[in-house]
């Protein structure tokens, strides 16, 4: 598939139009069943009373809060957790780069290679990078094919608006967004999903990220990060390039640290001064750059591996503000690009299991017949469900914890090296 980019696609922020619409809170209500939360029903009149002196019509809130009775639980409950910043480092990264996201990255980069050539070229940022943020934020958009585990953007904005005091005022104005977005015909209120907290579309854009980000590359007329490959990858290109994203440079560098450099964590200086001082790139090879800065990360503590970090790092974290989450987009697009995997280790306990160990015990498990999911590496419900059930099966302490131990009890049982 190629991409055309031309004057048609705009790289203006998204224009907003202004409808100014006097409408009382008693013309907003609509019927709803009687089972509806009536707090909660009074809050969305009262809420669409207020989007309407924004520009928001009736109708538009009307069809986007359709079937909507009452806060949807599930979004609060993920609202408590989030695995960027409670995971440990290492666990985190396995669930992102493994040899299931990078098999599928590779079989994307042929599928769009002239797509992905195009928008690098036009926005100067690296392929590997947009690969590496679709996969992070949709599985490259497979995701998107899950309903079940994909939320109406709407309801799940109104749910943190009405009932999440912290998010509330986030909650608000992202909504706000997304009635308009919906409001301008770029996707319907029916088709509007995301994440619990608002992202939408392949590349998880939040609504007023949209606004100013989000690109039309396929010259149709809409910013359709939904269903269009290339305006999803474009929309990420473009928000990294007008953060800052330097062309031609990489995010940071793996180093092997002389023994007293942790006290230097979190201190930046250029990469000359760095090197000067004992740090080295793991490999052996000089630094490209030597007058440029960089901030010395130590993301596992003192007993893990050390890293210079220089702009472009920082400007992924514009797309979420977590350094798991940079460093893995990070670690994944040099994967992608044909770079070789990390040489240091993350200091995990005693018998944990490193990604490779956590494939070939999902592999046990399927050949089991007790596990259904990708070999990702990821341990998630599946996984610890998949564990109960073995556990269960061969009287063993039930914890739902991958082990070397367990491994090893799954291997031999499934007969595997």
């Amino acid at each position: 598939m190629s991409v055309k980019l031309t004057e048609k696609m705009n790289i203006m922020p998204f224009l907003q139009r202004t409808i100014i619409i006097g409408i009382t809170a008693s013309s907003i209500l609509w019927s709803m069943e009687a089972s509806a939360d009536t707090k909660f029903r009074g809050w969305l009149n009262s809420f669409c009373t207020g989007a309407a002196k924004q520009g928001v019509q009736k109708s538009t809130c009307k069809s986007a809060f359709a079937g909507l009775k009452s806060p949807d639980p599930r979004v609060l409950k993920r609202a408590r957790f989030q695995p960027e910043f409670r995971t440990k480092v290492w666990d985190y990264v396995d669930s992102h780069v493994n040899p299931y996201s990078i098999g599928e990255g590779l079989k994307k980069k042929k599928q769009h290679a002239s797509v992905l050539q195009a928008l690098e070229d036009h926005f100067g940022v690296d392929k590997h990078i947009m690969l590496a943020i679709w996969s992070m934020e949709t599985n490259y958009g497979a995701l998107l094919e899950k309903k079940d585990k994909l939320f109406n953007a709407p309801h799940a904005l109104a749910t943190l608006a009405y009932a999440d005091k912290k998010r509330s005022k986030y909650a608000r104005r992202q909504l706000i967004s997304a009635l308009k977005i919906i409001q301008n015909g770029n996707i319907g209120p029916n088709d509007m999903y995301g994440s619990w907290a608002g992202a939408l579309g392949q590349t998880q854009f939040i609504p007023t990220s949209y606004d100013i980000f989000a690109y039309d590359a396929d010259g149709d007329g809409k910013k359709d990060i939904w269903r269009s490959v290339p305006d999803a990858l474009a929309s990420a290109a473009n928000l990294l390039k007008k953060n800052g994203w330097r062309s031609g440079r990489t995010w940071g560098y793996e180093v092997k640290a002389p023994r007293s450099g942790y006290k230097y964590n979190g201190q930046t200086k250029t990469l000359s001064q760095w090197s000067k001082i004992g740090f080295k790139r793991v490999g052996g090879r000089a630094f490209p750059r030597g007058d440029e800065r960089a901030e010395l990360k130590y993301l596992a503590g003192s007993d893990g591996p050390a890293f210079l970090m220089v702009r472009n790092f920082f400007v992924i974290k514009k797309y979420n503000n977590a350094n798991s989450y940079a460093l893995s987009v990070g670690l994944l697009a040099d994967r992608l690009s044909g770079a070789k995997k990390m040489v240091q280790r993350w200091p995990r306990p005693v018998g944990a299991l490193n990604v490779d160990e956590k494939v070939l015990l999902q592999k046990g498990l399927f050949k089991l017949g007790l596990y259904k999911g990708e070999f990702d590496g990821n341990i998630g419900s599946g996984s610890r469900a998949a564990i109960a059930k073995f556990q269960k099966k061969f009287r063993l302490p039930v914890d739902e914890k991958p082990s070397q131990n367990l491994l090893k009890a799954v291997k031999k049982r499934a007969r595997i090296k």
